[in-house]
Parts: C-alpha cells; structure tokens; sequence
C-alpha cells in the first residue's frame, strides 16, 4: 500500500519498487541475526494486555461501547493493537533511522549503487511498515488465543493495523530528519508517550472534560484506536471513514516531507 501511495507523491522515474525491495532485503538480513530485538517490541503490549485481562479485567467489569457492553480486556485490546502498530514502526523510523542517517552515515555507500535517494526512503518505510504488520498479526493472533475478540469482524483490525503503521512510519520517518542529537529523542517521547495514555486505549475519552475529548480525538492514535476498536466489535458508522481519511493524509503528508528531507540531506 505505501508502494501504491509513493506513485502519486514521488515524480515519475525517481523510484524503482524493485530498487526499493533491496533496501527492505537488506533490513531482513541484518534482523535474522539479531532477531531478539524483533520480537522485543511484540511482548511489551501482550504483557500489559495479559496484566490488564488477569488483574483489572475483574475489578472494572464491563464497559459499555455504542450499544454492547463488552469485557475491559475486550475494550482495551484493540487499542493495544493499534499501540502496537505504533511502536513497531516508529521504532525503526525514528531511532534506527537517525543512527543510518546522521551517526554511521550508512545511506552514502549505498548512493554509488544504482538505488536513488527516494529508493532508500521508501526501502526504509516498507521495513517500518513490514515490522509493524508482524507486531500486529501476532497480537491479533493472542487476542483470538484470549479470547478478546467478541465479532469475527475483528479480522478487518489487521488491514487498519497495517494502515497505522505506514502512517506512523511515514510520521516518525519524516520528523526523524529533523532531529539533531539523541537528545531530541526526548521530544519524541514527549508526543508518544501522551498519545499512548490519553487516545482512548485504555479508558473511554468520553471520562475526560469536552475541551479536551476535542483536543484527543484530533490525535493520529486516536484514530487508530477507534477504528480498531470499531472493526474488533463489529460496531461500524460513518466516523471510521473520517479516521481513514486522517491517516492517509498523514501517509501522504509524511511520506512528501520524508523524501524531500532524504533529497535534502543525502544530496547537499
């Protein structure tokens, strides 16, 4: 899909799907050695959805979403996939991004071959991408295994995860080239951690003040939250198309300023 997308936002000629895949093999091959780095991202959200089933999913009781009234675990699991999604691709956007861009300056050998600039962004967007469709099968896979899918709709939360993490991907990437030390990571935390707590994933925002129910609703991973939640319960309107429509812009947006930024920064 980010392939798809990057037609209509990179000029004709500048970008080869075939070049691109080799920066995408690339990542493959450094991850089977070191393989337990992969999957570390992947236990994080499983262990806070296994503590929030075993302990809270008691105490809460049920939580009333539209018109169901499903289990907190229930509730909270979709939110954590769409977290998830997140996490898997921002990680290698962000920081793993920035170390190859700015620390070891692994892209200029990689320009005397014949991948362009735009190729190596988008070969490093599909990784980012790829990592946080991984993260996401296998934790709707233990969703199922738990028992915190109440609709067999809730097979449509992997398309939305995938779409969270191109957006997310193309976000991180694009804000990633504009960072200057490792200190400016903290700015980073500074909108990720918030977007985490507060976006609904564990909470219904309708608890908060109306200021600020408007103030969270604008955020990306609310709408990532809403739509997976929306598919994980089988509870559709026509709202799930305005969160479509959001992160796609985000896509679009973030993959423009990304490749610029490559262009800028790689060919001074």
């Amino acid at each position: 899909m980010g392939a798809l997308l990057s037609l209509r936002v990179l000029p004709a000629g500048r970008f080869s799907t075939r070049r691109a895949f080799h920066m995408l093999e690339r990542n493959v091959m450094i991850y089977r050695k070191g393989w337990v780095m992969l999957v570390s991202g992947f236990f994080e959200p499983l262990f806070y959805l296994l503590s929030l089933g075993i302990g809270l999913n008691h105490l809460v009781g049920g939580v009333t979403v539209g018109s169901a009234t499903v289990t907190y675990a229930a509730f909270v699991a979709p939110g954590m996939l769409a977290t998830s999604a997140m996490n898997g691709s921002m990680l290698d956007a962000t920081f793993n991004t920035f170390f190859r861009l700015k620390v070891s300056h692994s892209y200029e050998p990689v320009l005397a071959t014949p991948l362009t600039v735009d190729d190596i962004a988008m070969g490093e967007l599909s990784w980012c991408v790829t990592r946080g469709a991984l993260y996401s099968a296998s934790f709707l896979v233990c969703m199922w295994l738990l028992g915190d899918t109440s609709s067999p709709w809730a097979v449509l939360c992997l398309p939305v995860a995938i779409l969270t993490s191109i957006a997310f991907a193309c976000a991180g990437m694009a804000a990633c080239t504009y960072l200057r030390s490792w200190q400016d990571f903290d700015l980073v935390m500074l909108a990720v951690l918030p977007m985490f707590l507060f976006s609904g994933t564990f909470f219904p925002i309708t608890q908060y003040p109306l200021w600020l129910q408007y103030v969270v609703r604008a955020t990306p991973l609310y709408q990532a939250v809403a739509l997976s939640r929306g598919c994980a319960l089988g509870q559709f309107d026509w709202a799930m198309l305005g969160h479509v429509v959001y992160l796609v812009v985000m896509v679009l947006v973030g993959l423009a300023v990304t490749t610029r930024r490559f262009q800028r920064l790689l060919n001074p």
